[in-house]
């Protein structure tokens, strides 16, 4: 039994960190921990920080436990598993001063482990596995296995839990199910024997998850694109936006598939690049079909041609930012925000995009929805600005909802009758008076027949080099823009806005943010706080800049670009905007923001707001 270190009891309100080894199979093991958790009705959230290689880097995986539902990373760590030799002297200093160290007390460690202020705790994890299992690779899966068994008795999770989720997963693979459960049983069986059990820190059933799921953002975005009725998607593999093509691959073979014929009503391409990607996408957009990319920062870079032809050839398509560290190749498994501007503008010349900024899973998936609408009915690409953190971690969110009226915006096509009808068809005509002229698709009537073309051209589709020609089409596009913020989706108000200081923020930031309101609450501190969920900004925004006399702009980039584009595109005044930054790659947790807030607001000296 470990010399414990007085630690107070602290029920469904810890961080349990595992440290491993990639491509050792820990996944499924600290997977089933946290699954575990959320099946005994308490919230959790699941962070992965993984290398950018296939195997034998360290890779460390974070559970929240969180009676409150906090969604954010909480910064400190209660509980390590440190399963990893090469890293054991930097995840102990990780631990938070009462916490806890579990490791694999096979091979003594105790040079690498001296710190008084928390408890060590050993397991012979390695022993038990060899010495009831054979062959090397089953072992190391087993070994996860087994700590998973050790933890799970040291927190108290409900077994009977634990169990109905290995038979969920090797139910019909008996072999596989029996040898689990051994491994599981090894690990708590010694926890029971040898350890105190449960910690101070533990769970205890609550009633928190009724009504949620554990997923991710790319699996949300990928059934999204599904119910919207996209057909066509194109891309280039690239970390970490590649499980969202697989997932919406996975979901057509699914529900895509005619029974009786076999014939699949969808395409799924990948291209030699992340251009041809888009020009494929534009392409299938042209044709009538609902079509997307998913890509990252570095594939965006790649896609700014094509993404300049579609906005004045004025073509719909749907693009999935999921963001990642950069510039150049960065680092590639780390999350950021720092795709902003280069998305608002992208391409050569004078552009504007529409922007959707989800920050979950759950908006994920209704967004993709609304992207494809925004795309069709605008006739102009529509960007979503997810992040490695929403897209590749476990976020527990309400369960997603559909309805079965669900109509498609396909904007302003003619028909055959309609064009039927028509003297003559001019494509970039605005009859409406709302910059937003009419389409056609190919084959429908000959009248429809016209060049999409990315060179100068005038309101009836043909080639211009004429100023004033191609200017009136350049100035109806920038009408459009505006037509847009009355479409996209409004911003997201959280306090009586009634306050002189206010936060504005985008996307994941938002479980940062709603936590740091708790703590300045406590510290009585009161903020409102606007979500921008989409890019042209509407009046809602325009009207809370001028509300407020102090207003904090919350953002994952070194360069403040959500405060940029606020100057640019708003006419607030720059000296109210103040910035917190986080560019380290790791998830925001809420101290950065406290911390900030409360050191401009004592007229102090500025506290760091970028935690490293």
């Amino acid at each position: 039994m470990p010399n414990l270190v007085n630690a107070p009891d602290r029920v469904n309100d810890f961080v349990v960190k595992f440290a491993n080894v990639n491509g050792t199979g820990s996944a499924s093991a600290n997977s089933l921990i946290m699954k575990a958790i959320f099946r005994m009705g308490v919230p959790v959230t699941g962070k992965n920080y993984f290398p950018s290689n296939i195997q034998g880097l360290p890779t460390w995986y974070e559970i929240r436990v969180t009676r409150d539902g906090y969604a954010a990373r909480a910064g400190r760590v209660d509980i390590m598993v440190a399963m990893n030799a090469e890293t054991y002297q930097r995840d102990v200093r990780e631990v938070s001063s009462g916490g806890y160290l579990i490791y694999d007390a096979t091979w003594p460690r105790s040079a690498l482990l001296q710190r008084a202020d928390i408890t060590v705790i050993g397991v012979p994890l390695a022993k038990l596995v060899n010495e009831n299992f054979d062959g090397v690779r089953n072992r190391i899966l087993l070994k996860n296995i087994a700590y998973a068994g050790t933890l799970a008795a040291l927190l108290d999770v409900d077994p009977e839990i634990i169990s109905g989720l290995l038979s969920e997963s090797y139910g019909k693979k008996p072999k596989l199910l029996d040898s689990n459960t051994k491994a599981l049983r090894l690990g708590y069986d010694y926890a029971k024997q040898h350890l105190g059990c449960p910690l101070p820190l533990r769970v205890q059933h609550m009633d928190k998850t009724r009504g949620h799921i554990m997923i991710d953002g790319n699996t949300a975005a990928g059934l999204g694109c599904v119910y919207a009725g996209a057909t066509v998607g194109a891309w280039y593999p690239i970390t970490p936006s590649t499980s969202l093509m697989d997932s919406f691959k996975g979901f057509c073979e699914r529900y895509r598939i005619d029974p009786a014929t076999g014939e699949r009503n969808f395409a799924v391409i990948q291209a030699e690049d992340e251009l041809a990607a888009i020009g494929m996408v534009v392409g299938a957009s042209w044709n009538g079909a609902r079509a997307f990319t998913p890509t990252s920062g570095p594939g965006i870079s790649l896609m700014n041609e094509f993404v300049g032809l579609a906005y004045y050839a004025e073509v719909p398509c749907v693009i999935f930012d999921v963001q990642r560290v950069g510039p150049s190749t960065g680092m590639p498994t780390r999350t950021q925000q720092s795709d902003i501007m280069l998305c608002a503008y992208a391409s050569h010349g004078d552009t504007r995009h529409v922007l959707l900024f989800p920050a979950n899973p759950e908006e994920c998936f209704y967004m993709a929805v609304q992207a494809f609408d925004l795309a069709e009915r605008l006739q102009t690409p529509v960007f979503v600005l997810s992040d490695l953190d929403i897209g590749m971690n476990d976020w527990m969110c309400p369960d997603l909802q559909w309805d079965d009226a669900y109509c498609p915006d396909r904007g302003k096509v003619l028909s055959a009758e309609e064009l039927a009808g028509l003297d003559k068809f001019y494509r970039y005509v605005d009859r409406d008076d709302d910059a937003i002229t009419y389409r056609t698709l190919p084959g429908v009537n000959p009248k429809g027949a016209y060049f999409t073309r990315g060179s100068g051209h005038n309101q009836y589709g043909t080639y211009t080099e004429d100023s004033a020609e191609y200017q009136g089409v350049l100035d109806r596009l920038k009408r459009k823009f505006t037509t847009a913020a009355k479409y996209v989706p409004k911003p997201e108000l959280l306090g009586k806005a009634g306050n002189d200081v206010a936060i504005v923020s985008i996307g994941s930031c938002d479980g940062a943010v709603r936590e740091a309101i708790d703590v300045l609450a406590r510290k009585k501190i009161q903020v409102d706080y606007l979500r921008i969920k989409a890019f042209p900004f509407g009046v809602e925004v325009e009207n809370f800049l001028s509300a407020h006399a102090t207003i904090f702009i919350v953002e994952q980039n070194r360069d403040a670009q959500l405060r940029s584009l606020l100057t640019l595109e708003t006419a607030v005044e720059k000296a109210k905007l103040h910035s917190i930054l986080s560019y380290s790659g790791l998830p925001m947790s809420c101290q950065p923001i406290v911390d900030g807030i409360c050191g401009i607001l004592a007229e102090a000296p500025r506290l760091s707001a970028i935690k490293r």
